[in-house]
């Protein structure tokens, strides 16, 4: 969840307060002077006969009014700076970005937008008055998002210790199918060959050479007879060297060359059992990109496409030559308009919905995205594991999100002290 969408929670039980929003006030006055702005009597009675409403709905007991009127004065100072850093920073929230958040109200409200409406106006709330009270609500969080963020920094070893603690923690009862390939360095011997040869044997691998042959060929492990295969294990059955190197790694993954006393070791993990996936559709597609001018309509652009398809289609060029030629994406034209695997949410939703619907092989129609109007042909698919980066990024939003507390706390004390704040007194008190 955005973190606006969870200040925007707590206002979904102000549909259900009493009418007194409503009420009229002869005479207002200025309860806080907040820099170049004003907290009014009129917000705090407001606010405190919402929360007493609230206590009094849930069954909770409040302190006595003093105390809760300080509390409330407290708060209502704060949104008020905030609000005032939001408008310094010149955060602006459109009437769609608005109208989007709304809906999610209604809908964790169970409503549809007619019936918080209906609500609101049961209650003696307007409408008018609801949206500009959330658009300000939007507004403040996107500046405290914006403002703290910069102030938080995340080191890569602290989500790589994080996600390597979360990985012991939900791998108890993993087991893996362990390759080994041990490479022996006698009495004598020149380790830099050996370490070289390790690294070759690596890169072939990696390059799909076939693990057991190269076991049986240059493995003298005790596993060699068996194509380097030990089998299923758990972290606690292997060999401390092995669990040693077994982090975040996934299926398939090759593991070193890693120096022991007796040599050099290199370890394949072909399967894992017990350890909860993600799995993830990569796509490599090719596109020709070509943006409207002044001289060259929408409809020209399209009829320009549609004879690049023709093309193509009738074998008078590659996509590969007409992307070089016509594509004015520069990093893909010149790949020969490949923008190799990768995950369709990197993409605009336009261009996500071709390449995730498309068939292999096949050129969309011409089509339109913020970017201008493209063909784009699917070339692959793949599924790939992601389960190393799904528990790197949970590392990271916790991290993140604990540190984005503390910060958010710091920046208020901050910004509150910074502020000039004076409290006119002989206020009428709120009952």
């Amino acid at each position: 969840m955005k973190l606006w969408k969870q200040t925007l929670l707590a206002l979904i039980a102000a549909c259900h307060f009493s009418a007194a929003q409503a009420a009229p006030v002869a005479m207002d006055n200025v309860a806080v002077i907040v820099n170049e702005g004003v907290v009014l009597q009129s917000d705090i009675n407001t606010a405190m006969k919402t929360l007493k409403a609230n206590a009094q709905k849930n069954g909770q007991a409040l302190p006595d009014d003093k105390i809760l009127k300080d509390q409330v004065t407290e708060k209502l100072i704060l949104d008020a700076i905030q609000q005032q850093e939001a408008q310094r920073i010149g955060v602006r929230i459109d009437d769609a970005r608005l109208n989007a958040a709304i809906e999610e109200i209604a809908k964790n409200n169970n409503q549809t937008v007619e019936q918080l409406i209906s609500a609101l106006s049961a209650q003696g709330l307007s409408y008018p008055e609801f949206r500009e009270q959330i658009r300000k609500e939007i507004a403040v969080s996107e500046a405290r998002n914006a403002l703290v963020r910069r102030r938080i920094n995340i080191l890569p070893s602290e989500v790589d210790n994080l996600a390597n603690i979360l990985a012991q923690e939900s791998g108890a009862t993993v087991q893996y199918h362990i390759g080994h390939i041990q490479l022996r360095l006698d009495d004598g011997e020149d380790k830099s060959k050996v370490e070289a040869q390790a690294n070759e044997l690596v890169k072939r691998l990696k390059d799909g050479e076939d693990f057991s042959a190269l076991a049986y060929t240059y493995s003298k492990g005790p596993k060699a007879l068996q194509g380097g295969d030990w089998g299923w294990m758990q972290k606690e059955e292997m060999p401390t060297i092995f669990a040693d190197q077994i982090g975040l790694q996934n299926k398939g993954s090759i593991i070193g060359p890693f120096r022991s006393g007796v040599g050099f070791h290199i370890l394949k993990i072909e399967d894992v059992k017990g350890l909860e996936t993600v799995a993830v559709t990569e796509v490599n597609a090719r596109h020709i990109l070509i943006k409207p001018t002044v001289i060259l309509s929408d409809d020209g652009v399209k009829k320009e496409l549609q004879e690049i398809t023709r093309e193509i289609n009738a074998g008078e060029a590659t996509f590969g030559e007409l992307a070089q030629k016509y594509s004015q994406d520069p990093g893909s034209a010149a790949q020969n308009g490949e923008l190799g695997f990768q995950t369709s949410d990197l993409y605009v939703p336009e261009f996500k919905h071709q390449i995730d619907t498309l068939p292999v092989g096949k050129i969309s129609e011409p089509f339109k995205t913020v970017h201008g109007w493209h063909i784009v042909e699917v070339l692959d698919r793949r599924e790939v594991d992601r389960t190393d980066a799904a528990l790197k990024n949970k590392a990271y939003r916790i991290i993140f999100n604990r540190k984005f507390n503390e910060e958010t706390s710091a920046w208020l004390q901050e910004i509150r002290a910074a502020a000039f704040v004076e409290v006119i007194k002989d206020n009428d008190d709120a009952n």
